[in-house]
């Protein structure tokens, strides 16, 4: 396994396919790097380094007790671009790892950035409040901890229903994608896992959105039901200069899987664009 020791003693794993100009992938709860599979063969195969990491408390990574919010994790990130030395990367992120690569990008700049894209990603913010009326109510992320805390296993089984919509008419979501996701969350850690909610839900990212600097990419599904368009990539995308937003119509929010050919397609034209 491939695994960089953190500052901090955490043991962080990652993959690192290929060679050429690299992609970073930053995945989302409570998920780890095998999420990005289908997108980091694709674009191995295509002269690029695709790169991932299990954030820390998830996947392979080790589960340290503290540093399960987003300066922690944006600057875990950054001590990955360092250690392989990276330049010119694409930064891609998945939901809570949308604000993962929002917040490196708002707190480590873009020197080795060339472009980003947020994929069904959580910014600016999730959480309801006077300042984001369009956000969820805190009472959906307190039940989200409470069935995590509950009963996780079976809790991310029923999560992968909304998750890629399969309780929409004409869905095709195979059993295999359903327990793909339950293994990858149940190799993360319990106490990662939950303050990993609050991390996700209640980080304000306006003001790391209003930092980016080079060309981003917003791709969301008009029908994610675990980050609803509204308040996140339409919202989002009025905040970063030089950002477009592709909607994908009818489209959950398993994006990487359910419309993985579409999803590839679109990544590797804005990386040749």
């Amino acid at each position: 396994m491939t695994i960089l020791t953190l500052k901090d003693g955490t043991e962080f794993y990652y993959k690192d396919w290929g060679t050429g100009q690299p992609v970073v992938f930053s995945h989302g709860w409570p998920l780890c790097a095998d999420a990005w599979e289908d997108q980091m063969v694709f674009l191995a195969e295509r002269g690029y380094r695709a790169i991932a990491h299990d954030r820390r408390g998830h996947g392979r990574s080790s589960q340290p007790w503290h540093g399960n919010e987003m300066d922690t994790y944006a600057d875990d990130l950054a001590q990955l671009f360092e250690a392989l030395d990276l330049s010119d990367a694409v930064m891609i992120g998945h939901s809570t790892g949308g604000g993962e690569v929002a917040r490196y990008l708002g707190r480590h700049g873009t020197s080795r950035v060339a472009k980003a894209v947020l994929v069904g990603a959580v910014p600016p913010l999730m959480l309801k409040t006077d300042a984001n009326p369009g956000g969820l109510p805190i009472d959906v992320f307190d039940s989200i901890r409470q069935g995590v805390a509950a009963d996780r296993s079976q809790f991310f089984k029923d999560l992968t229903t909304p998750f890629f919509g399969a309780n929409r008419d004409g869905a095709k979501v195979s059993q295999g994608m359903r327990d793909a996701f339950w293994l990858q969350g149940m190799m993360g850690g319990l106490k990662n896992e939950l303050d990993c909610i609050k991390a996700f839900s209640e980080t304000d990212f306006t003001e790391d959105l209003k930092r980016i600097d080079v060309p981003t990419l917003f791709i969301h599904g008009d029908d994610d039901q675990i980050v609803p368009i509204d308040a996140a990539a339409r919202a989002a995308v009025k905040l970063v200069p030089n950002a477009t937003l592709k909607e994908y119509p009818g489209g959950d929010h398993g994006l990487a899987a359910t419309h993985k050919d579409q999803l590839n397609a679109d990544l590797l034209a804005f990386i040749q664009g």
